[in-house]
């Protein structure tokens, strides 16, 4: 019994966290600058970024929370180009069978013209507690993505700005999150993310990350964060329809993250 509870405390831990949402590997190869990035993955993090995306793209991930099994997090997403609209979808399950907490998302995203996306979500959180009950709420999320310049997008975010928290058997909330940032994209090689993001009741958080293709279809990826300092790293492959990314996040005390994902192009 005090192993359980020393793992649910690991887990109300790092609950507070917002790793424990997978973004997927290539913007957590990006220090999780994603805000104003398009990409599958963008319905976990700026919803307006499915609204860039021509075809319909499925993608499966996992992630090895500093290496404790208990700590793991699978994530799937998938989007699907409607004319002018996107609709997508994620689901993400973290923790054990004695502590879990689970999401699921719906998304609407529009393109307004090539340079104006807007997007949004509703979300449905359940949490499991052994011995303590189940409890669920609903969130909102509502992003955009604006192309300034033709090589400069810039996205913001915000994640839960209704305050939802889950009912009376766990003191557990649900964070809110504001994410503000951009991506330069000097060439078909190289691009450059950035992100200022703000948890409610936290400090503010500045992340960048840098992705280059040695090739069309191979990419490498590395990242930062400030607060605490968090390195990132990765890459990805890009063959014909399928995506196979890889990324591992460091933490300055609990150690190393790693996570994978495959992704397919319909």
């Amino acid at each position: 019994m005090r192993k359980l509870y020393l793992l649910i405390w690991i887990l109300l831990f790092t609950s507070f966290l917002k790793a424990q949402d997978n973004n997927g590997p290539r913007i957590t190869a990006l220090g999780n600058a994603g805000v104003a990035l398009q990409d599958v993955w963008s319905v976990k993090n700026n919803q307006a970024g499915i609204a860039g995306l021509l075809k319909p793209i499925v993608a499966a991930g996992y992630e090895n929370r500093f290496g404790v099994k208990e700590l793991s997090t699978q994530a799937a997403v998938f989007s699907i180009p409607i004319k002018d609209y996107a609709i997508g979808a994620a689901f993400n399950s973290y923790g054990v069978s004695d502590y879990r907490e689970i999401k699921t998302g719906l998304t609407l995203a529009k393109s307004f013209g090539p340079k104006l996306f807007l997007a949004v979500g509703l979300n449905y959180h359940q949490l499991k507690i052994s011995n303590y009950g189940n409890s669920n709420a609903f969130s909102i999320d509502v992003g955009l993505q604006y192309n300034a310049f033709p090589k400069l997008w810039l996205g913001s975010h915000i994640s839960n700005p209704n305050q939802a928290r889950y009912g009376e058997n766990t003191d557990q909330i649900i964070p809110t999150h504001i994410q503000f940032g951009a991506n330069y994209i000097f060439s078909e090689q190289l691009l450059i993310t950035t992100e200022l993001e703000k948890i409610l009741d936290a400090q503010a958080d500045f992340k960048a990350g840098i992705e280059y293709k040695l090739i069309k279809f191979v990419a490498l990826r590395g990242g930062i964060s400030v607060n605490p300092f968090k390195q990132f790293a990765g890459f990805g492959l890009n063959y014909q329809r399928v995506n196979i990314d890889f990324a591992v996040a460091s933490h300055p005390v609990l150690g190393y993250s790693p996570q994978v994902a495959l992704g397919y192009e319909f």
